[in-house]
């Protein structure tokens, strides 16, 4: 995959987007290049335009099932049982907090100003 995102940047930069252009971009990500990867690349792409085969993806990818709302319906019947079993516990009675004494902002009781 990084493979073609360094293709898709040497496209981008007015490269043509060879073996040694491609090792070049993955060298300066940091990232270690799979020579046979990277000439695999090259030569399933040689001759075509990166545009078209851009187009032609997307127009595939729309075809590809993304999955949906089907497989929750397994999970909520499992949670069901567990909402049962959480109902069937005697309820604690909770415990109130006491409030904070209210005080002045600057530790003075009466609000009277002071020295500030």
């Amino acid at each position: 995959m990084s493979e073609i995102a360094a293709l898709l940047l040497c496209k981008l930069g007015g490269k043509g987007g060879s073996v040694d252009e491609i090792t070049a971009v993955l060298t300066a990500a940091g990232l270690e290049a799979d020579a046979d990867a990277v000439s695999r690349l090259v030569g399933d792409i040689e001759g075509k335009d990166i545009n078209e085969l851009l187009a032609t993806g997307s127009e595939q990818i729309k075809n590809v099932p993304l999955g949906g709302g089907g497989g929750a319906g397994g999970g909520a019947a499992a949670a069901g049982g567990a909402a049962a079993a959480e109902a069937a516990k005697p309820e604690e009675p909770e415990e109130e907090e006491a409030e904070a004494p209210a005080v002045d902002m600057f530790g003075g009781g009466g609000g009277g100003g002071g020295d500030y």
